[in-house]
């Protein structure tokens, strides 16, 4: 079994040592490792339809590889950090996710796009970027062209906040707790939120950290719910008529579990602090593996076919949520 499975999982290794590397070419972080594994991959896919003994250890990357790095990821969340940003971030990122959802699904809809899409474009703006649309992409069983269009469409805006955000911030005077809530809320890839963050102050840098990991944990009920729609959907599909009962055993996604296991582990400091980089380090890579295996699975082509709607919609909903993040500070005089 792990021999069938060793070519596909070490060409997608292969993939992120490279991703990484050049990503780290790149001034600024602007474009992370994940979304440079993604574009590899991508330029690689030829490879994968010659040789189809690869495809089974790459297919395995991009579903338990990826849940290894989710499970690991609760390693950078601490519930103590998570209260000292306050409950109004929290009452922050209900406006931004009902936003993001909000309008994704009413301009998806206009848009004539398939429902998986269309989530997919709203869970990267309301959620984390990448890790969240890699999450609940599998849950739905989108395609893997639409999971890579949705992150390629969060990094192109990701791009243009890092740049932008930090001007705008300086020239409306914002203060740092401010600046740091917005950001944390609006900016999608954590490589991204340290930028644009840190680009403001030091102390607007890590306030923006911890809201928009506090973001993080939001991926534990949208998976739930998005595990709920999807099996509803399929009965539906099916032909069965009436209430069914839910197997939750069947639909239940255990790795989240086993993510808040992390993050109690890690608040409760049982694990120690001394070994959590190499943990973080190992989250990471595992999603970059992840994202370059999603990647190898999916052509530019496909990408091309899938047409400009849905990176309007993108757009559309990203500024959207930037604007009422910002709206809210000022009504609730937090700006």
């Amino acid at each position: 079994m792990l021999k069938a499975k060793a070519p596909g999982i070490l060409l997608s290794a292969g993939v992120a040592v490279v991703a990484m590397f050049l990503a780290s070419l790149v001034p600024g972080d602007i474009i992370g490792a994940t979304v440079m594994a993604l574009l590899v991959g991508m330029a690689l896919n030829p490879l994968l339809n010659k040789y189809k003994q690869l495809d089974e250890g790459v297919s395995y990357t991009a579903r338990m590889i990826l849940r290894i790095g989710i499970i690991l990821m609760g390693v950078n969340l601490n519930f103590a950090e998570v209260i000292s940003v306050g409950k109004y971030s929290l009452f922050l990122m209900l406006f931004t996710m009902a936003t993001a959802f909000g309008a994704g699904n009413l301009i998806g809809r206009l848009f004539g796009m398939n429902w998986k899409l269309t989530n997919l474009l709203s869970v990267s703006t309301a959620i984390c970027g990448g890790s969240a649309v890699a999450a609940v992409g599998p849950v739905i069983k989108a395609k893997d062209e639409d999971i890579a269009y949705a992150i390629s469409s969060t990094f192109i805006f990701d791009v243009l906040t890092v740049v932008v955000i930090p001007w705008i911030g300086m020239a409306l005077g914002m203060s740092t707790a401010g600046y740091g809530l917005w950001v944390g809320t609006v900016v999608n890839d954590t490589s991204s939120v340290v930028a644009a963050g840190y680009a403001f102050s030091e102390a607007a840098g890590h306030i923006s950290v911890i809201v928009k990991l506090t973001r993080t944990l939001f991926i534990i009920p949208y998976v739930l719910i998005f595990s709920f729609i999807t099996e509803r959907l399929e009965a539906r599909s099916a032909g069965v008529s009436g209430r069914v009962p839910i197997n939750w055993k069947k639909i239940f996604p255990y790795f989240i579990v086993l993510f808040l296991v992390v993050v109690a582990l890690r608040s409760t400091g049982l694990i120690p602090t001394a070994i959590v980089p190499a943990l973080s380090t190992t989250s990471k890579f595992c999603m970059v593996m992840a994202l370059a295996a999603i990647g190898l699975k999916t052509s530019f082509g496909e990408i091309r076919d899938i047409g400009f709607k849905p990176m309007i919609l993108g757009f559309i909903v990203d500024t959207l949520v930037v604007l009422v993040s910002m709206g809210v500070q000022i009504a609730t005089g937090k700006f």
